[in-house]
């Protein structure tokens, strides 16, 4: 491609497609013919990579995620083929605004945070290591939700992301399955074997769109499919519809197209609990339906699937891939138990994101007996016979077989499904898979303990510095040369020049262009101006008790009162910023975000502080925001709770943009101080192993801590005694979940170390020399966190796929 021919092609493609001449166009116009004219371009490639892998016959994965949250694509594609230069210049000629055009595009709304963050960064290391992987997950029409603040409270509104339709997918409307709901299964003989019928049920017709994920500078475009649950022409009842019962005969329609239109809705009742039980089974069952489809098709033997195939699931939601597969092989592949058995864990691998209870799910027995009755009858199958295998092991420990059964206690317990429907179980950071193998899954380590292993997360440069951080991108690659951009460990080579002044003046000035930005949208969305010369102190998260922003807050509190007593304290400007969503029924998080607000209306309007204090709060997080604060933030506020935070990847986003690590020991924090140093990162708080200490024997008193810290005591106190601009008793869950409850987070018990490690961090930045070198340290080890080596690991360790290489 170059300027010329694409200019040529482009007018062609707009006059197709529109009906008119470009001086006519919408910037919607424009943008719907890029899109358009960059997909076609791809679909050429992403029809020979498919033929390639039948050609070749190679072993392919399945990545199954309730989350893809990919972010925009028109500049990544740009990127990824090496065409943004010549668009750039080719626009300029037609008087076009390339910027603006990529402004348009909306994040998709398939996400809400690491989890589906990580899902995406996966996909992009598989296309761009030649890696034979395809994604599968729910194409949701209004994805999680729109956040918007209003009096400081967070208002959920619909995401109408595809209000101008998705230009990168394909409807694919001929490959659409049924997926059933409901009815009963009855029992036949036929040749001395017992047939499993299922009638009655309710059909939700499974249609697919597909979207290619095209691999950095070469040829390979795997596939992300996306199902939409529809309604078949048969489910309308056209004669209630005549009759002028309009609501009763659409009502089946509504229910159906439920499935698809949002992600995770609320389970605090039993309808919004039914519908994620659907969504689950219909991602699973349409998806697994495909794929075997597909693979018969291409003449492959079921027999030999599991050397062909690899279904891997991402976390407890996709687990039904499990049943599914097999009522699939007995059912309608005629197989025996023993086979389908086999077949099934050696093709089925599993990854643990949390060890938070509420995230290990679980289902009514009767609920999910109801909605799908011969996959109840599958799981009490399984359960029936790992129980009998335990029971040979266990003799009569009946308190320790309860403890592992899948069915127990009036439940379905899915992790437990997914450990033993497995054959590899991997936790995402070291201390997260040590804290599976001897404590939350130490029984089935005991059994199984072949299947268990670590991977640690990873995150792809490609967006988080390529695409993010165009600045830093260049100056790397004018300090080391470009082979980084295909290997991002030959960022270690920066360290070379961690005592090059130049070098540190240019990473600087370049973060310092990063926070300008920042600042303008800060001011163009909340109206608050920002000193860029100050510390920007951020933590971007999904807003949970056991990611404690409440432990930043309290912070934030100390900070202001000492400031009021001294506005002349010796302390260096700080600008806190915070962005995230909390669940839409999750009260004290909620709160929590009308705290921050709060705040940032007492602290930002305080004059007698010099503006040595400023709090924001970015409304409506999502890819395309955290692009432009990672590359500005110079602290990274990584403060969960010991043991709680399975890995993170935002600490590894602002690591690469050359962020310094404020954090406990959890997740992959531990990791990242073992690569860059403890010199190059503020640890702070009770270990691990002290954390499971307290919870294991208690001896915690949350009031203690209130006595003995007479900060702890003047700041909770705040929140309940009229100091605060709002309602008395606004924070008072906040307050009671401290106190009442008994801290179960230890914000209270880490709250001075946190202090302590703040002091550390004033003191370190007011050495530009020392904090510049300490950045460039972070960038240059930042390569051992590219999701290419945490793909890498997985294809040889669990997949077992190759590259494939995709020619011209």
């Amino acid at each position: 491609m170059n300027k010329v021919l694409f200019k040529q092609l482009f007018l062609e493609k707009f006059e197709t497609m529109h009906g008119q001449t470009i001086e006519e166009a919408s910037p919607m116009d424009l943008y719907m013919t890029l899109g358009a004219m960059i997909r076609d371009f791809m679909s050429r490639k992403w029809i020979h990579t498919n033929q390639t892998y039948v050609n070749q016959g190679k072993k392919q994965v399945y990545y199954f995620s309730m989350e893809f949250l990919l972010g925009k694509m028109m500049e990544r594609n740009l990127l990824y083929l090496d065409w943004k230069k010549i668009v750039l210049e080719a626009f300029e000629e037609l008087s076009i605004d390339l910027e603006m055009i990529l402004s348009l595009e909306p994040d998709a709304g398939l996400g809400n945070g690491g989890l589906g963050r990580l899902a995406a960064c996966f996909l992009d290391s598989l296309a761009s290591l030649q890696l034979p992987g395809h994604g599968c997950g729910i194409r949701y029409k209004y994805g999680f939700f729109d956040q918007k603040i209003v009096d400081g409270y967070q208002v959920e509104l619909p995401d109408p992301w595809l209000k101008h339709g998705n230009v990168w997918e394909i409807r694919k409307a001929d490959k659409a399955v049924e997926v059933r709901f409901g009815g009963v299964v009855r029992l036949d003989q036929h040749d001395n074997k017992t047939i499993f019928i299922h009638e009655n049920y309710d059909t939700v017709l499974a249609v697919p769109y597909d979207s290619p994920i095209v691999g950095f500078q070469n040829n390979t475009v795997n596939t992300l499919r996306l199902w939409s649950a529809e309604t078949t022409m048969r489910d309308f009842d056209f004669s209630t519809f005549n009759r002028g019962d309009y609501l009763n005969a659409v009502k089946y329609k509504h229910e159906v197209e439920s499935i698809s239109q949002i992600l995770y809705p609320d389970d605090q009742h039993q309808e919004g609990r039914i519908l994620r039980l659907k969504q689950q089974y219909f991602l699973v069952s349409a998806s697994l339906q495909s794929i075997i489809h597909r693979y018969k098709r291409k003449g492959g033997s079921l027999h030999e699937f599991s050397n062909k195939i690899a279904i891997h699931i991402n976390d407890t939601h996709p687990v039904l891939a499990i049943p599914e597969l097999m009522r699939i092989l007995i059912d309608e592949e005629d197989m025996g138990w023993d086979q389908a058995w086999q077949l099934t864990t050696q093709t089925i691998s599993y990854t643990n994101h949390t060890i938070l209870p509420e995230a290990l799910e679980k289902w009514p027995i009767d609920l999910f007996q109801s909605l799908l009755p011969r996959i109840y009858m599958i799981v009490h199958e399984i359960n029936e016979r790992f129980c009998h295998g335990l029971w040979q092991r266990y003799l009569n420990n009946w308190e320790k077989i309860g403890q592992m059964a899948i069915l127990a206690d009036g439940y379905v317990h899915m992790a437990h499904l997914a450990v033993v429907g497995s054959h590899s179980v991997n936790g995402v950071a070291e201390i997260h898979s040590e804290i599976l193998k001897k404590q939350v899954m130490a029984h089935f380590y005991e059994v199984f303990p072949y299947k268990f292993n670590n991977k640690t997360n990873g995150i792809t440069p490609r967006r988080w510095l390529i695409k993010s951080n165009p600045s830093l991108s260049q100056l790397i690659t004018d300090t080391i040369g470009s082979a980084w951009l295909h290997d991002s460990s030959e960022l270690i080579q920066l360290m070379n020049h961690e005592e090059d002044s130049y070098f540190k003046q240019q990473i600087f000035t370049i973060k310092h262009n990063n926070k300008l930005t920042l600042s303008r949208i800060i001011e163009d969305k909340t109206g608050i101006k920002v000193d860029p010369n100050s510390i920007f102190d951020v933590q971007i998260k999904r807003i949970h008790a056991y990611k404690r922003q409440m432990l930043n807050l309290l912070h934030i509190m100390d900070l202001y009162n000492q400031l009021r007593e001294n506005p002349d304290l010796d302390i260096l400007p700080r600008t806190f910023i915070f962005a995230g969503k909390s669940a839409p029924s999750y009260y004290q998080a909620k709160q929590t975000i009308k705290l921050i607000h709060t705040l940032a209306d007492l602290i930002n309007k305080d004059s007698s502080i010099k503006d040595k204090l400023k709090v924001v709060f970015l409304e409506n997080y999502n890819v395309s925001l955290a692009e432009k604060i990672f590359p500005a933030a110079e602290v990274s506020e990584q403060i969960s709770t010991a043991s709680k935070e399975a890995s993170g990847t935002g600490n590894m986003k602002f690591m690469m943009n050359g962020a310094i690590t404020l954090g406990t020991l959890d997740g992959a924090n531990i990791e990242i101080k073992d690569a860059v140093g403890e010199e190059n990162i503020v640890i702070f708080g009770l270990t691990a192993h002290e954390v499971l200490a307290y919870y294991r024997n208690g001896g915690y008193s949350a009031w203690d801590m209130f006595h003995q810290d007479s900060r702890i005591k003047t700041i909770l106190t705040q929140l309940i005694n009229g100091f605060l601009p709002a309602a008395q008793d606004e924070f008072r869950s906040l307050y009671d979940a401290l106190l009442y409850q008994n801290d179960e987070y230890f914000v209270l018990k880490d709250f001075s170390s946190y202090v302590d490690a703040h002091r550390r961090i004033n003191q370190l930045y007011g050495n530009p020399q020392q904090w510049l070198r300490m950045s460039v340290c972070n960038i240059a080890h930042s390569g051992r966190f590219s999701s290419d080596r945490t793909i890498s690991e997985y294809a040889s360790g669990i997949w077992q796929i190759d590259p494939v290489y995709v020619g011209e």
